[in-house]
C-alpha cells in the first residue's frame, strides 16, 4: 500500500522522525490554508533507527498521545517512509492505456526495475506527463519499497487509533511543502534551483529541486544529537537534562562561545560540502535560494551564518507564515517547531490532492 494517488479525504499529516511523532491537520478555503491541529510527541529511545520503525507498539503509543494532544477528530492519515527506503524510476509507457492496464503491465514488468522479490515489495506509480523522445508514449514514476516498510507504519498508525489513508514518499512530502512556499515567497519558484537542507537529531538530507522537482538527495550523519552530546560532556548532564537545557536554556555564560558556536560553523561547514557534493555530481553551478529545515535551524542566527558560508540567499522554514491558526493551537510553539514540519506539512497537504 504505498500509494500517492489523489485522496479529498481530510488527512492528518503524521511525520514518524527518528525522536518524535509530529502532527499536523490543515483545512483550506480558497487558496488560504489554516492549522487546524498540531502536535509533537517525544518517541522512546531506539523505537525508529535509520528511519526504520524498530517498535511499532511504542511508535503507535506516541502516535495516539499526539492525536490526544491535539484535540483533533480526524481518523485518517497520511505517513511517510524515507527516501532511502524507496526505489523511484521514471519509465515509458504506452499513452493509450487505461490505468487499470498500466497497472497490470508495471506488475508484470516491475522485476527488471526492482532488486527484490515482487511478493516482498509494495508499489505504487503516477502518470507525470507526456514523454519528451516519444509523443505517443507516457513517463511513469514508479516507487517501491519493501512492504515491511510500509507495513510497520500501517500497523504503528492502527496502534494509535489512525486509519492510513496514504503512505507517501518523505522527498515527495517535501515537494509539496516547497511548492507551496515557493508560491508564496518565490514567485511560484518556475526555472529555480532551490535547495533545503533538513538538520536532523541525527541525519542531514540536502536535497535540491529543480522546477519543484527534487533531482538530488543525499543524506548524511550529522545533527543536533551532536550538540546535545557536547552539552551533555562539557556540562556533566544526562542526554535528557543536556536536550532540555538545549531547549529551554539556563546554560553558563560560556556555553555559546564554547559550544554552540563551534557547533554552528560546524553545521554551516556540513551543508557548505553538501552543496559542493551536489555541484561535483551534477551540471548545474549555482543555487538560487536555500530553505534551513529541521530542529536545528531553529538556533539563533543560524542563516546568516550558512548564508555567508555557502553564498546563497537563505531562509529558515516556516511552511505556516501565510496561514491562520485554531485557537487551540499554540501558536507560539507552532512558530517554534515550524523549521521541522516541514515533511508533516507536505502530508497535510494531501488532504487537498
Amino acid at each position: 500500500m504505498l500509494q500517492f494517488k489523489k485522496k479529498s479525504t481530510p488527512v492528518l499529516g503524521i511525520d514518524i522522525s527518528a525522536t518524535a511523532i509530529k502532527l499536523l491537520e490543515l483545512s483550506r478555503s480558497g487558496s488560504k490554508y489554516r492549522v487546524e491541529s498540531y502536535s509533537v510527541e517525544p518517541l522512546p529511545a531506539n523505537s525508529v533507527v535509520d528511519k526504520n520503525i524498530t517498535d511499532e507498539h511504542a511508535v503507535g503509543e506516541a502516535i495516539g498521545r499526539a492525536v490526544k494532544k491535539s484535540g483533533t477528530r480526524t481518523k485518517h492519515a497520511a505517513a511517510a517512509v524515507a527516501g532511502s527506503a524507496v526505489i523511484t524510476k521514471i519509465i515509458t509507457m504506452p499513452a493509450n492505456l487505461t490505468e487499470d492496464d498500466m497497472d497490470n503491465q508495471i506488475r508484470v514488468e516491475a522485476d527488471q526495475y526492482i532488486p527484490f522479490p515482487l511478493e516482498e515489495v509494495s508499489l505504487d506509480f503516477e502518470v507525470l506527463g507526456p514523454s519528451q523522445s516519444n509523443p505517443d508514449q507516457v513517463d511513469v514514476l514508479l516507487a517501491a519499497s519493501r512492504s515491511e516498510n510500509v507495513y510497520m507504519r500501517v500497523a504503528a498508525l492502527d496502534v494509535g487509533g489512525l486509519k492510513a489513508k496514504v503512505i507517501d514518499i518523505e522527498a515527495f512530502a517535501l515537494e509539496n511543502t516547497v511548492t507551496m512556499m515557493a508560491n508564496e515567497l518565490f514567485g511560484g519558484g518556475a526555472h529555480k534551483i532551490i535547495a533545503v537542507a533538513d538538520v536532523g537529531s541525527a541525519i542531514t538530507t540536502f536535497s535540491v529541486l529543480e522546477n519543484m522537482k527534487i533531482i538530488y538527495s543525499r543524506e548524511q550523519n550529522f545533527g543536533g544529537q551532536q550538540l546535545t552530546e557536547d552539552i551533555q560532556r562539557r556540562y556533566g548532564l544526562s542526554y535528557e537534562e543536556a536536550g532540555l537545557a538545549k531547549r529551554q536554556g539556563g546554560l553558563p555564560d560560556n556555553y555559546e562561545p564554547e559550544v554552540l558556536d563551534p557547533f554552528k560553523a560546524s553545521m554551516a561547514q556540513q551543508i557548505s560540502r553538501a552543496q559542493q557534493f551536489f555541484f561535483s555530481s551534477s551540471q548545474i553551478a549555482s543555487v538560487d535560494h536555500l530553505i534551513l529545515a529541521g530542529g536545528c535551524a531553529s538556533i539563533p542566527g543560524i542563516a546568516d551564518l550558512i548564508q555567508s558560508n555557502v553564498g546563497v540567499p537563505t531562509i529558515v522554514a516556516n511552511p505556516f507564515a501565510n496561514m491562520s491558526v485554531a485557537s487551540r493551537v499554540p501558536a507560539q510553539t507552532l512558530s517554534n517547531d515550524a523549521p521541522a514540519m516541514m515533511v508533516a506539512c507536505g502530508l497535510a497537504l494531501r488532504s487537498f490532492d
